[in-house]
């Protein structure tokens, strides 16, 4: 045990001498050790995917599940502790309401991300918390404002993307999502959604995993649908067709 940097990670409110608060760095391992998730932004709508690894063939198809609605129009997925995230979908929600309430429109992403943002960050600098174990994947489409996605990261930071990627496999699905365009129509998005989640999923180390999606766009007349069962179907059978050719591939050299 190197004694050294024992007395800085003990506290979420302490600097190591080179600058860090290891516990942030720990809540980051915590992410990388989740099953993907990535969000994808299209030309008029916004696609959340995730690989659920099952680790019981006892659960309920619908348990654990990553992919939460905090709005009509919001869609929200965590990669890290699902227990977390749930608490975090509950804060996220009772900020969208409280907006709605006073403001009588839903709250717009950015707004909503601040809040959120904030709040993760404020678990970031007292001893008596630790922050939250969870990147934060935010999705939403209006007709004002067209789609946006936002990551929030365990330590508060948060930015604008195109596209995005958490988990494991979150850099073979960056290298992935850099090959597509960023206007694409809602059918090629939920298509690209479910190849680059079934080809950056590891058989090896993780046998079973279920495919799980979150839709918000114009296709959607604007709502966030969870799992909506003609498009999850579709990014399932290109996720499926893609792994096959990979399969085949790999197979011909």
């Amino acid at each position: 045990i190197n004694f050294g940097l024992l007395q800085y990670d003990l506290s979420a409110s302490q600097f190591s001498p080179d600058g860090r608060v290891f516990q942030i760095d720990y809540a980051s391992k915590a992410v990388e050790k989740s099953g993907t998730v990535i969000g994808i932004r299209g030309k008029d709508g916004v696609v959340l995917a995730v690989e659920k690894i099952i680790t019981s063939k006892l659960y309920e198809k619908d348990a654990a599940g990553r992919i939460f609605t905090i709005e009509k129009n919001i869609g929200m997925a965590v990669a890290g502790l699902v227990a977390d995230g749930n608490y975090v979908a509950d804060i996220a929600r009772q900020e969208a309401a409280n907006f709605r309430q006073q403001f009588e429109h839903a709250i717009p992403l950015k707004h909503l991300c601040e809040r959120v943002a904030g709040y993760v960050h404020a678990y970031t600098l007292y001893s008596a918390v630790r922050p939250f174990g969870l990147s934060v994947i935010f999705a939403s489409w209006d007709e004002v404002e067209g789609p946006q996605l936002y990551k929030i990261e365990p330590s508060g930071s948060f930015f604008g993307y195109f596209a995005c990627a958490s988990g494991k496999a979150k850099q073979q699905a960056k290298t992935e999502m850099e090959k597509l365009k960023s206007d694409m129509k809602t059918e090629d998005l939920v298509k690209s959604a479910g190849e680059i989640i079934y080809k950056v999923h590891d058989e090896l180390k993780d046998k079973d995993f279920r495919f799980e999606m979150g839709l918000v766009g114009r296709e959607t007349n604007g709502l966030h649908r969870i799992n909506p069962t003609e498009m999850t179907e579709l990014a399932r059978s290109a996720g499926e067709a893609a792994n096959t050719e990979d399969d085949s591939d790999n197979e011909t050299r």
